[in-house]
């Protein structure tokens, strides 16, 4: 038999649920059937006295942060083979001094990488970012058709590792009705829509830039993926744009995965929950999704 792989799981804000959901996806029937998970962070009520449940704090994201290195070290030396992540909190990073606001640019800078990329992944819809935690007001700056082009070609070396062998990518468009020929803005005609010609050019399959109040539909599939989608994977122009519908759709089980790494690296569709911390109420379902997807991945 093939051994099962370790997958570092970090508690992220040991002030949010991020202990509570780590203890019980890694008790999952699921979870130990197909690798080893090893838990990164405190996990006691010994533990976890020092850090206030429910608020913002300067330890807890300290701690946030020594852990998630910690395992970051480990995948690199390959004593794991995979990290799945419970939420951080920014303001607790803010709070703590760190200059990051989430993981994906903290992992960036710990893997020595220019271009990571955050895609979101359920069997309804996938998602890729192309910025990410950015203020709306300097999204159409951010994106220019030099990181668009990074991002779709991530995208496409990146999906045949999830099966998908040919990617089929779409661009959504910024502004409303793509821009509508320059009616509405031109980002699509001076940005996107380059960016997708040299794509073309080098063979990829890629097209757009759609409107985005309908490319997601297209894109999306039902009945737990058995219907075929026209598009393996929609790019969206910033956070919002592309969270809202696949949390619409797939809250809970979709997994954020980092792409452009060279470790594997999985988290949450959701929040460190404040409100409910050490309540006992929190859901593991997306973590436990996100360390069954990171098994799979390390294989």
């Amino acid at each position: 038999m093939t051994p099962r792989p370790a997958i570092a799981v970090t508690v992220g804000d040991p002030s949010g649920i991020g202990p509570e959901i780590a203890v019980k996806a890694s008790r999952d029937p699921r979870v130990l059937a197909a690798c080893h998970p090893v838990i990164y962070g405190p996990q006691t009520d010994e533990a976890l006295a020092p850090y206030p449940p429910g608020v913002v704090s300067a330890a807890s994201g300290r701690r946030a942060y020594d852990e998630l290195l910690r395992a970051v070290e480990d995948a690199r030396a390959g004593r794991v083979h995979a990290i799945a992540t419970a939420p951080i909190n920014k303001a607790a990073f803010a709070a703590a001094g760190l200059p990051w606001r989430g993981h994906t640019d903290l992992l960036a800078h710990l893997c020595g990488v220019d271009d990571a990329i955050m895609m979101f992944w359920s069997d309804a819809l996938r998602v890729v970012l192309a910025t990410v935690h950015i203020p709306l007001a300097q999204v159409p700056s951010a994106l220019t058709t030099e990181r668009l082009l990074r991002t779709i070609r991530i995208t496409a070396s990146a999906l045949p590792r999830f099966g998908i062998s040919h990617p089929r990518i779409a661009v959504a468009g910024l502004n409303p009705h793509a821009g509508e020929g320059g009616l509405l803005g031109r980002e699509e005609l001076d940005r996107i829509g380059p960016a997708i010609a040299m794509a073309r050019q080098e063979g990829l399959d890629v097209n757009g830039p759609f409107p985005a109040d309908t490319i997601f539909v297209r894109a999306a599939s039902t009945s737990a993926g058995k219907s075929r989608a026209e598009f393996d994977v929609v790019i969206a122009c910033y956070h919002d744009q592309g969270l809202i519908p696949v949390k619409l759709l797939a809250f809970g089980h979709a997994v954020n995965v980092t792409l452009g790494l060279p470790i594997v690296r999985t988290s949450v569709d959701h929040g460190t929950a404040f409100d409910i911390a050490r309540q006992g109420k929190a859901d593991a379902g997306s973590l436990v999704e996100a360390i069954l997807l990171a098994a799979r991945l390390s294989s």
